[in-house]
């Protein structure tokens, strides 16, 4: 049996970073960034990893090498990300396109994905080992935008890392990114022309925030403390886990989607875990991809932020005390309120409130990334043996972290979901209990009755 993957030690050996720029010349420019980009809440890294089984097609060939070139390829279409970025008057970013180049990194590891173990997600041991340390916020301006490191394994297998600018893109835009490496390691031109267009998220003019925007409330921290002695930990959903949370809930919303009943579930797990004054207002921020949201829809090249993240908001009192339903219903109600006026308003706040922060006080942000395509990103190798964020909790504080919901499979190859969330080390076994709570107490009332039944037979 292969070790726990969270116990695994091993050495990563690095080449010194190098600067990758386009492999052609490309337009010397200052590029704006549109309103929803320009986030103070976006000013940071979104980090990603795959991992990629030995191939025998490709002996021979260096992954690393071949990443590498691609990349070079790839900022010949996608150039800003080759350039560094600026702040013009009140703070506004933009980016000049300064064909710089992003920074590669070029590793060889002495372990091989077999000792990874079988259900590869996140955390993942030694992982500040196979993500190149990238900057801060406040070292954001004038560095690189793009950060990938690809580390050999010993077995031929293969990781690629990425970290991109959040300001530059969402999830969405930097998939649209790789798979335009992929198709350049393939031979090929990306099949998506890659679309700037910023201009089409930014404020009407004059601005007006029509909407009331409980996500950039700004709140105080409240009762609970920071706490540095954090763990993550990935909860997996299958089938099963999924329809037995959706009995908990009546007939009419037991068709919810997916994403609705985790996010609710997690907010309400989390608010039990992490014990707040039964007053204090929690928020489960969600995010949605807004591209359809446009009439007509955002261009499918478009690889800005085109993402708004309404709020859910309630007492932890009333989350308490309420069935799983009442948190369905909330989420449900925060997502439908997104519209092409609702992202323009939003839009409009940056722009009238100097671009405020979510709340990080008794919130959490979680995102659908399960049909993201992560995993279909193959650069000769084939598609990747997990393919997704690296971890939980980035670019938030520990009580404000985000989450996301990515497809994978568990030790018994069966698809699921997983949930990696990071909380201090003992409101993490209090969330465990929470939810396992929940899925046992189901399981038993489903049980109870099948015997009821049977017996009156």
């Amino acid at each position: 049996m292969a070790p726990s993957s969270t116990s695994l030690v091993f050495t990563v050996r690095k080449c010194e970073p190098e600067l990758v720029g386009p492999a052609k010349p490309t337009p010397n420019e200052c590029k704006w960034l549109s309103d929803i980009d320009d986030q103070q809440s976006f000013r940071f890294q979104i980090p990603a990893i795959q991992f990629y089984r030995y191939n025998p097609c490709m002996q021979g060939k260096d992954p690393a090498m071949i990443v590498r070139e691609a990349l070079a390829q790839a900022l010949v279409f996608y150039y800003p990300l080759a350039g560094r970025l600026r702040e013009g008057p009140n703070r506004k970013l933009m980016v000049d396109c300064t064909g710089e180049g992003a920074l590669f990194v070029e590793a060889d590891a002495d372990v091989t994905l077999e000792q990874f173990g079988d259900a590869l997600q996140p955390p993942f041991p030694c992982l500040h080992e196979l993500l190149y340390d990238t900057p801060s916020s406040e070292g954001m301006l004038n560095s690189p935008l793009l950060f990938i490191q690809v580390t050999r394994l010993r077995c031929g297998g293969f990781i690629f890392a990425i970290s991109l600018s959040h300001v530059m893109s969402d999830a969405s835009g930097m998939i649209q990114f790789m798979f335009a490496m992929a198709e350049i390691a393939h031979g090929a031109a990306p099949s998506i022309p890659p679309v700037w267009a910023r201009h089409l998220l930014d404020a009407r003019d004059p601005p007006r925030a029509a909407f009331t925007h409980r996500e950039y409330d700004q709140v105080e921290a409240g009762s609970i403390t920071p706490s540095e002695n954090t763990v993550q930990r990935s909860f997996f959903f299958g089938p099963n886990e999924v329809s037995t949370l959706r009995r908990l809930l009546p007939e009419h919303l037991r068709k919810c989607s997916r994403f609705e009943l985790l996010a609710a579930c997690l907010w309400r797990c989390r608010t039990i875990a992490i014990k707040p004054d039964p007053e204090e207002e929690v928020r489960m921020l969600s995010m949605v991809n807004v591209h359809r949201k446009f009439n007509p829809p955002l261009p499918s090249g478009y690889y800005g932020n085109a993402v708004a993240f309404p709020a859910a908001t309630t007492t932890a009192k009333k989350l308490f005390q309420n069935p799983l339903e009442y948190a369905v219903k909330l989420v449900k109600q925060a997502k439908e309120s997104v519209t092409e006026e609702y992202v323009k308003s939003v839009a409009a706040l940056m722009r009238i409130k100097g671009r405020p922060h979510y709340p990080t006080a008794r919130s959490c942000v979680i995102s659908d990334l399960t049909r993201a395509g992560f995993r279909e990103v193959d650069f000769g190798w084939g598609k990747a043996v997990y393919g997704g964020p690296a971890k939980a909790g980035v670019g938030a504080t520990v009580h404000a972290p985000s989450s996301f919901l990515i497809a994978v499979k568990n030790k018994k190859g069966e698809a699921g979901i997983a949930m990696p969330i990071c909380l201090p080390v003992p409101a993490m076994e209090r969330f465990a209990k929470e939810l396992d709570s929940m899925l046992k107490e189901q399981l038993l009332e489903v049980e109870s009755k099948s015997v009821f039944i049977s017996s009156a037979l």
